[in-house]
């Protein structure tokens, strides 16, 4: 079995000079330019290059009085920091809430300061038990105001919680923040 019969071997004559078709196609003398594209950006011209799009434009135009001057819309505070409204209602954010804490437990301690438009218990998805925290939208100022001040600072199921504006405009306060007071050595 090891040694092939001479019948049933085929031979294959290969004939380099007979099959070379890359051979065969000559260069040409002058290939045809590839046709310029045209940009979306820039219209095809080379002389004056006009440019399309936002923030190219350079003349102002009366239709929008901001463009091209850098100015952006904003919402106006002039009272300075404090709570800001959201679009539906005033949200509070209360955190250091339970883990095992339910909806119930907070829908009840937070409706006699008013009506709960709505309440987010953020769960977990990995255990299933709350993040943490908290959001309580009341419709109005008053409400939120009461809520915030009564029940900041308290327990609830074994945890003390605390409760401050979800959304506010200026500085951030800051929470027992401790400074460290350097001891002569």
């Amino acid at each position: 079995m090891a040694a092939a019969n001479a019948g049933d071997v085929e031979v294959v004559d290969f004939d380099s000079d007979d099959d070379d078709l890359m051979d065969d196609d000559a260069p040409e003398a002058n290939p045809a330019p590839a046709p310029r594209l045209r940009s979306t950006i820039a219209a095809g011209g080379d002389s004056a290059r006009k440019t399309k799009g936002r923030g190219f434009r350079e003349e102002p135009s009366s239709s929008r009085p901001l463009s091209g001057r850098g100015d952006f819309d904003s919402i106006g505070s002039d009272d300075g920091p404090g709570p800001v409204r959201s679009i539906e209602g005033w949200i509070i954010l209360v955190t250091g809430v339970h883990e095992e804490a339910q909806e119930d437990d907070l829908h009840n301690a937070f409706r006699e300061f008013g009506q709960v438009k709505n309440l987010h218990l953020n769960l977990d998805r990995r255990t299933g038990f709350v993040k943490g925290y908290a959001l309580i939208e009341y419709e109005n100022f008053e409400e939120a105001q009461a809520a915030i001040k009564a029940m900041d600072g308290t327990e609830l199921v074994t945890q003390i919680i605390n409760v401050d504006w979800a959304f506010s405009s200026g500085p951030v306060k800051r929470r027992n923040v401790r400074r460290r007071v350097e001891e002569p050595a």
